[in-house]
Protein backbone atom coordinates (compact mmCIF):
# COMPACT_ATOMS: atom_id res chain seq x y z
CA UNK A 1 0.00 0.00 0.00
CA UNK A 2 1.05 3.31 -0.79
CA UNK A 3 -0.28 6.02 1.25
CA UNK A 4 -1.39 8.05 -1.66
CA UNK A 5 -1.30 5.17 -4.09
CA UNK A 6 -3.13 3.06 -1.76
CA UNK A 7 -6.00 5.39 -2.26
CA UNK A 8 -5.57 5.87 -5.90
CA UNK A 9 -6.00 2.38 -7.14
CA UNK A 10 -9.07 1.04 -5.57
CA UNK A 11 -6.80 -1.58 -5.05
CA UNK A 12 -4.89 0.73 -3.69
CA UNK A 13 -4.39 4.42 -3.34
CA UNK A 14 -5.37 5.05 0.20
CA UNK A 15 -4.29 8.08 2.09
CA UNK A 16 -4.68 11.13 -0.03
CA UNK A 17 -5.34 14.16 2.12
CA UNK A 18 -4.12 12.71 5.41
CA UNK A 19 -0.98 14.80 5.58
CA UNK A 20 -2.61 18.05 4.62
CA UNK A 21 -0.95 20.18 7.27
CA UNK A 22 2.73 19.47 6.93
CA UNK A 23 3.62 22.24 9.40
CA UNK A 24 2.03 20.27 12.26
CA UNK A 25 3.69 17.35 14.01
CA UNK A 26 0.86 15.02 12.99
CA UNK A 27 1.16 16.18 9.38
CA UNK A 28 4.90 15.57 9.30
CA UNK A 29 4.49 12.08 10.76
CA UNK A 30 1.69 11.28 8.30
CA UNK A 31 3.91 12.43 5.42
CA UNK A 32 6.69 10.12 6.61
CA UNK A 33 4.20 7.26 6.85
CA UNK A 34 3.15 7.96 3.27
CA UNK A 35 6.75 7.50 2.11
CA UNK A 36 7.09 4.28 4.10
CA UNK A 37 3.95 2.76 2.61
CA UNK A 38 5.03 3.71 -0.89
CA UNK A 39 8.28 1.82 -0.32
CA UNK A 40 6.34 -1.22 0.92
CA UNK A 41 7.45 -0.72 4.55
CA UNK A 42 4.12 -1.34 6.22
CA UNK A 43 5.17 -2.01 9.79
CA UNK A 44 7.21 1.20 9.87
CA UNK A 45 4.48 3.20 8.15
CA UNK A 46 1.75 1.99 10.48
CA UNK A 47 3.89 2.84 13.50
CA UNK A 48 4.33 6.34 12.10
CA UNK A 49 0.56 6.66 11.68
CA UNK A 50 0.05 5.64 15.31
CA UNK A 51 2.49 8.37 16.36
CA UNK A 52 0.68 10.83 14.09
CA UNK A 53 -2.58 9.92 15.81
CA UNK A 54 -1.13 10.75 19.23
CA UNK A 55 0.19 14.05 17.86
CA UNK A 56 -3.20 14.97 16.34
CA UNK A 57 -4.85 14.45 19.71
CA UNK A 58 -2.25 16.66 21.36
CA UNK A 59 -3.02 19.29 18.72
CA UNK A 60 -6.77 18.87 19.42
CA UNK A 61 -7.37 18.74 15.67
CA UNK A 62 -10.41 16.51 15.20
CA UNK A 63 -10.29 16.49 11.41
CA UNK A 64 -6.60 15.51 11.44
CA UNK A 65 -7.31 12.79 13.99
CA UNK A 66 -10.22 11.50 11.91
CA UNK A 67 -8.16 11.43 8.71
CA UNK A 68 -5.48 9.39 10.43
CA UNK A 69 -8.10 6.93 11.71
CA UNK A 70 -9.43 6.71 8.15
CA UNK A 71 -5.93 6.11 6.80
CA UNK A 72 -5.34 3.38 9.37
CA UNK A 73 -8.65 1.79 8.43
CA UNK A 74 -7.73 1.79 4.76
CA UNK A 75 -4.36 0.20 5.48
CA UNK A 76 -6.08 -2.48 7.54
CA UNK A 77 -8.49 -3.09 4.66
CA UNK A 78 -5.58 -3.53 2.28
CA UNK A 79 -3.86 -5.96 4.65
CA UNK A 80 -7.14 -7.93 4.87
CA UNK A 81 -7.66 -7.15 8.56
CA UNK A 82 -11.32 -6.41 7.96
CA UNK A 83 -12.53 -6.55 11.54
CA UNK A 84 -9.92 -4.04 12.68
CA UNK A 85 -10.59 -1.84 9.63
CA UNK A 86 -14.29 -1.80 10.46
CA UNK A 87 -13.57 -0.87 14.08
CA UNK A 88 -11.27 2.01 13.09
CA UNK A 89 -13.66 3.44 10.52
CA UNK A 90 -16.69 3.12 12.78
CA UNK A 91 -14.91 5.11 15.47
CA UNK A 92 -15.02 8.18 13.21
CA UNK A 93 -18.36 9.99 13.34
CA UNK A 94 -19.56 11.96 10.31
CA UNK A 95 -20.87 14.86 12.38
CA UNK A 96 -17.31 15.58 13.54
CA UNK A 97 -16.05 16.24 10.06
CA UNK A 98 -15.64 18.81 7.34
CA UNK A 99 -17.04 17.85 3.93
CA UNK A 100 -13.75 16.61 2.48
CA UNK A 101 -12.98 14.35 5.45
CA UNK A 102 -16.55 13.04 5.46
CA UNK A 103 -16.19 11.97 1.81
CA UNK A 104 -12.85 10.32 2.66
CA UNK A 105 -14.69 8.31 5.31
CA UNK A 106 -17.38 7.23 2.85
CA UNK A 107 -14.74 6.23 0.31
CA UNK A 108 -12.89 4.17 2.91
CA UNK A 109 -16.10 2.42 3.96
CA UNK A 110 -17.05 1.68 0.34
CA UNK A 111 -13.55 0.24 -0.17
CA UNK A 112 -14.00 -2.03 2.85
CA UNK A 113 -17.41 -3.23 1.66
CA UNK A 114 -15.95 -3.95 -1.80
CA UNK A 115 -13.04 -5.86 -0.27
CA UNK A 116 -15.56 -7.98 1.66
CA UNK A 117 -17.64 -8.40 -1.53
CA UNK A 118 -20.64 -6.73 0.09
CA UNK A 119 -21.38 -4.77 -3.05
CA UNK A 120 -25.00 -3.85 -2.34
CA UNK A 121 -23.96 -2.24 0.95
CA UNK A 122 -21.19 -0.39 -0.88
CA UNK A 123 -23.72 0.91 -3.40
CA UNK A 124 -25.91 2.23 -0.58
CA UNK A 125 -22.95 4.21 0.74
CA UNK A 126 -22.19 5.60 -2.72
CA UNK A 127 -25.77 6.73 -3.12
CA UNK A 128 -25.67 8.53 0.23
CA UNK A 129 -23.18 11.06 -1.16
CA UNK A 130 -24.40 14.49 -2.17
CA UNK A 131 -23.08 14.96 -5.72
CA UNK A 132 -23.16 18.76 -5.46
CA UNK A 133 -20.87 18.59 -2.43
CA UNK A 134 -18.65 16.03 -4.11
CA UNK A 135 -18.22 18.18 -7.20
CA UNK A 136 -16.57 20.93 -5.13
CA UNK A 137 -13.84 18.68 -3.74
CA UNK A 138 -10.35 17.78 -4.89
CA UNK A 139 -10.34 15.88 -8.20
CA UNK A 140 -8.27 13.00 -6.83
CA UNK A 141 -10.66 12.40 -3.94
CA UNK A 142 -13.58 12.46 -6.37
CA UNK A 143 -11.84 10.09 -8.73
CA UNK A 144 -10.95 7.54 -6.07
CA UNK A 145 -14.50 7.54 -4.71
CA UNK A 146 -15.90 7.09 -8.22
CA UNK A 147 -13.48 4.19 -8.70
CA UNK A 148 -14.78 2.38 -5.62
CA UNK A 149 -18.37 3.12 -6.61
CA UNK A 150 -17.84 1.84 -10.16
CA UNK A 151 -16.62 -1.45 -8.67
CA UNK A 152 -19.59 -1.57 -6.29
CA UNK A 153 -22.08 -1.00 -9.12
CA UNK A 154 -20.32 -3.65 -11.19
CA UNK A 155 -20.67 -6.04 -8.27
CA UNK A 156 -24.46 -5.64 -8.27
CA UNK A 157 -24.57 -5.85 -12.08
CA UNK A 158 -25.71 -2.26 -12.55
CA UNK A 159 -23.86 -1.71 -15.83
CA UNK A 160 -25.24 1.75 -16.51
CA UNK A 161 -24.16 3.24 -13.19
CA UNK A 162 -20.83 1.38 -13.20
CA UNK A 163 -19.89 2.79 -16.60
CA UNK A 164 -21.07 6.26 -15.59
CA UNK A 165 -18.80 6.14 -12.53
CA UNK A 166 -15.89 4.85 -14.64
CA UNK A 167 -16.24 7.87 -16.94
CA UNK A 168 -15.93 10.13 -13.92
CA UNK A 169 -12.71 8.35 -12.91
CA UNK A 170 -11.33 9.22 -16.35
CA UNK A 171 -12.41 12.85 -15.99
CA UNK A 172 -11.06 13.37 -12.50
CA UNK A 173 -7.70 11.55 -12.39
CA UNK A 174 -4.66 11.62 -14.65
CA UNK A 175 -4.27 8.36 -16.58
CA UNK A 176 -0.68 7.82 -15.45
CA UNK A 177 -1.89 6.74 -12.01
CA UNK A 178 -3.30 3.49 -13.39
CA UNK A 179 -6.53 3.82 -11.45
CA UNK A 180 -8.66 3.92 -14.60
CA UNK A 181 -7.28 0.60 -15.84
CA UNK A 182 -7.56 -0.91 -12.35
CA UNK A 183 -11.21 0.08 -12.10
CA UNK A 184 -12.03 -1.09 -15.62
CA UNK A 185 -10.27 -4.41 -14.97
CA UNK A 186 -12.16 -5.02 -11.70
CA UNK A 187 -15.41 -4.37 -13.53
CA UNK A 188 -14.42 -6.78 -16.31
CA UNK A 189 -13.47 -9.42 -13.74
CA UNK A 190 -16.76 -9.08 -11.89
CA UNK A 191 -18.62 -9.40 -15.19
CA UNK A 192 -16.48 -12.41 -16.25
CA UNK A 193 -15.32 -10.65 -19.41
CA UNK A 194 -12.58 -12.28 -21.46
CA UNK A 195 -10.49 -9.10 -21.65
CA UNK A 196 -10.08 -8.69 -17.88
CA UNK A 197 -6.49 -9.97 -17.85
CA UNK A 198 -5.51 -7.72 -20.75
CA UNK A 199 -6.78 -4.68 -18.85
CA UNK A 200 -5.11 -5.80 -15.63
CA UNK A 201 -1.84 -6.04 -17.57
CA UNK A 202 -2.13 -2.36 -18.47
CA UNK A 203 -2.77 -1.48 -14.82
CA UNK A 204 0.22 -3.58 -13.78
CA UNK A 205 2.51 -1.77 -16.22
CA UNK A 206 1.42 1.59 -14.78
CA UNK A 207 1.98 0.36 -11.23
CA UNK A 208 5.46 -0.96 -12.00
CA UNK A 209 6.33 2.34 -13.67
CA UNK A 210 5.12 4.24 -10.60
CA UNK A 211 7.06 1.87 -8.30
CA UNK A 212 4.10 0.97 -6.09
CA UNK A 213 4.82 -2.57 -4.79
CA UNK A 214 1.52 -3.21 -3.02
CA UNK A 215 -0.54 -2.20 -6.02
CA UNK A 216 1.52 -4.38 -8.34
CA UNK A 217 1.22 -7.41 -6.06
CA UNK A 218 -2.53 -6.90 -5.71
CA UNK A 219 -2.94 -6.78 -9.48
CA UNK A 220 -0.92 -10.01 -9.77
CA UNK A 221 -3.39 -11.65 -7.37
CA UNK A 222 -6.38 -10.62 -9.45
CA UNK A 223 -4.70 -11.58 -12.73
CA UNK A 224 -3.93 -15.02 -11.28
CA UNK A 225 -7.58 -15.44 -10.28
CA UNK A 226 -8.79 -14.44 -13.72
CA UNK A 227 -6.42 -16.90 -15.45
CA UNK A 228 -6.95 -19.81 -13.05
CA UNK A 229 -9.35 -21.60 -15.42
CA UNK A 230 -8.04 -20.56 -18.82
CA UNK A 231 -4.27 -20.66 -18.24
CA UNK A 232 -3.38 -22.60 -15.05
CA UNK A 233 0.37 -22.44 -15.65
CA UNK A 234 0.39 -18.67 -16.02
CA UNK A 235 -1.97 -18.36 -13.07
CA UNK A 236 0.41 -20.37 -10.87
CA UNK A 237 3.34 -18.17 -11.91
CA UNK A 238 1.41 -15.01 -11.02
CA UNK A 239 0.26 -16.44 -7.68
CA UNK A 240 3.89 -17.26 -6.82
CA UNK A 241 5.03 -13.73 -7.67
CA UNK A 242 2.12 -12.30 -5.68
CA UNK A 243 2.94 -14.49 -2.67
CA UNK A 244 6.61 -13.54 -2.67
CA UNK A 245 5.92 -9.82 -3.03
CA UNK A 246 3.45 -9.72 -0.15
CA UNK A 247 5.71 -11.89 2.00
CA UNK A 248 8.55 -9.41 1.55
CA UNK A 249 6.20 -6.59 2.54
CA UNK A 250 5.28 -8.44 5.72
CA UNK A 251 1.61 -8.82 4.72
CA UNK A 252 0.92 -12.38 5.85
CA UNK A 253 -2.79 -12.56 5.05
CA UNK A 254 -2.25 -11.19 1.55
CA UNK A 255 0.57 -13.63 0.96
CA UNK A 256 -1.49 -16.56 2.26
CA UNK A 257 -4.37 -15.91 -0.13
CA UNK A 258 -1.91 -16.09 -3.01
CA UNK A 259 -1.32 -19.75 -2.12
CA UNK A 260 0.79 -22.01 0.06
Amino acid sequence: MVMRNAIKLALCFALSGVATSFASESGLLAARAQKSFKAGKFSKGYSQLERALVASRKEADRNAESRIFIAMGQIRTMSLDFEMADSLLNYVKSDWLDVSTRIMLVKAKVGLKNAKEKYSEAVSLCESVNEDELDKLDDQLQGTLYSECAIAYAGVRNEKQAKKALKMVDKRIDDDTGIYYWTEARMAELWNQSDADKIYSKAEAKSVEANTPYTTANILYHRAKVLSKTDPAKSKELFNRCKTAFELMGLEKNSARCGK
